[in-house]
């Protein structure tokens, strides 16, 4: 090998040690700045939370599995109704389920009527 190349790879090898170390000062920078944005975000929404959201006695983290819970409800509702409308058989339980309301609130009124007219 000559004196040339061994130059040569001296400098390459200097230069990927270089570039190393500038990666790991940007890469560990980069860590610290997005650890201090994830925990800023994070204070604030548990505040958020504890302040508006949580019920008498609950803490934060009960609050946020609670609304994640309800949101998972209401998607699931929402899913179930798009099968229904979707399905014409989903559509026939809900005519049938109307006319069953109706005939309970007409027997309501009935009795009440039968009732009031006992007074």
């Amino acid at each position: 090998m000559s004196k040339f190349t061994e130059a040569n790879e001296k400098i390459a090898n200097g230069v990927a040690e270089g570039y190393k170390k500038i990666e790991n000062g940007v890469v560990s920078g980069y860590k610290k700045i997005e650890n201090g944005v994830v925990g800023g975000y994070k204070k604030i929404e548990d505040k958020f939370v504890d302040t508006f959201l949580t019920h008498e006695g609950e803490t934060a983290e009960d609050a946020k599995k609670r609304l994640a819970e309800e949101a998972a409800a209401r998607e699931k509702a929402a899913k179930e109704a798009k099968r229904s409308a979707a399905n014409p058989a989903g559509v026939n339980n809900i005519g049938k389920a109307s006319v069953e309301a109706s005939r309970e609130i007409g027997r309501a009124s009935v009795e009440a009527s039968k009732n009031a007219a006992k007074r």
